[in-house]
């Protein structure tokens, strides 16, 4: 796998911490240990997270091309259109973010608080509009684009996530070299590894990552999306994209790519129960905020493979802690009581 030949822009403080966590590991039974990377604590901009790892790839190329505004797309509580609104601040380049309603909530604060906030604070102009979930390539993204070509501005166009921009999963893909290098620090080698996929080049560079190590089916990936089959599909394309770019030598096979559909219910941006649960219990044993979308469902799922089972005994699992902690700030009728 060859990294140096890419261009990476630091946005992020350089390795994220891995933690262990002995109270949740002992809350669920003590036979398997739980440790997280800590990508939530990745940056001092706007409160981090996986999209940067993401977007250190992608920067290069925003500067390569000379334009002047960044344009994205995701849900009213979007990390990502956060983090895209943090670079462009960070670069000195204007912003504009589609802001879709992805998610059937109607908390009365949910479209001014958590990550829609920073989000204009940070100076990005963000546009709410009315279509509903779709992890593809959607029209008022490419609407916005236009606007800002009508406008006399040079757009650079990331797609939602920065999933299927061509260095989407290139950051995750340099990841799993990172874990490896932590393993040797710890003297220890990580069993499985769980992370949350929804638009998928996180987890897809993982397993390019793993890959070239020979273990990307202990890459876990818990579904929050609620449409698998799409998910999985574009995971199988960021796979093939990223192996290529990076040099991999081989290609990724089917049972290589793992990712349980058995945690997004009922549908995305909405918590169950369980999702709730989780998060309760990752905060009062760990103080480690998950979020009703993404984290508190992989936790969810984390949870439930352990009580099960799934894990052997003595197993050390590392938990990817990606961010997202202040949609939770759109969820407040949910926990306004712990």
């Amino acid at each position: 796998m060859n990294l140096e030949k890419f261009e990476r822009y630091p946005l992020t403080f350089g390795k994220t911490a891995i933690e262990h966590l002995p109270r949740l590991s002992e809350a669920l039974g003590g036979k398997v240990q739980i440790y997280a990377k800590r990508e939530d604590c990745n940056s001092g901009m706007a409160m981090g997270g996986n999209k940067l790892r993401k977007l250190e790839y992608i920067v290069p190329d925003i500067l390569a091309s000379g334009a002047d505004t960044l344009v994205s797309i995701g849900g009213v509580q979007s990390n990502h259109t956060r983090m895209v609104a943090a670079t462009a601040a960070k670069l000195g380049m204007k912003c504009v973010v589609v802001q879709e309603k992805w998610v059937p909530h109607y908390d009365a604060v949910y479209d001014r608080v958590g990550n829609i906030l920073m989000t204009r604070l940070m100076g990005a102009e963000s546009r709410i509009v009315e279509d509903g979930f779709d992890i593809g390539i959607r029209q008022s993204w490419e609407d916005a684009i236009r606007s800002v070509k009508d406008s006399g501005g040079k757009p650079y166009a990331i797609p939602a996530g920065a999933s299927v921009h061509q260095y989407g999963g290139v950051g995750y893909a340099a990841f799993a070299e990172e874990v490896a290098e932590q393993e040797q620090e710890l003297g220890f080698t990580f069993d499985y590894i769980i992370v949350c996929v929804v638009t998928g080049s996180t987890q897809a560079g993982m397993i390019v990552g793993f890959a070239a190590q020979d273990r990307a089916d202990r890459v876990i990936g818990i579904d929050a999306s609620g449409t698998p089959e799409q998910t999985r599909e574009q995971v199988r394309e960021i796979v093939d994209r990223t192996a290529e770019l990076v040099e991999l030598g081989r290609a990724v096979r089917d049972d290589e790519i793992v990712i349980l559909e058995d945690y997004a219910y009922p549908a995305y941006g909405v918590p169950s129960e369980e999702t709730n649960e989780a998060i309760r219990l990752a905060a009062r044993t760990e103080a480690m905020m998950t979020d009703p979308v993404y984290e508190g469902k992989s936790m969810q799922g984390l949870i439930d493979l352990t009580k099960k089972g799934y894990f052997p005994d003595g197993s050390k699992v590392l938990y990817v802690h990606l961010g997202g902690a202040p949609a939770l700030n759109g969820y407040s009728y949910y926990y306004r009581n712990g």
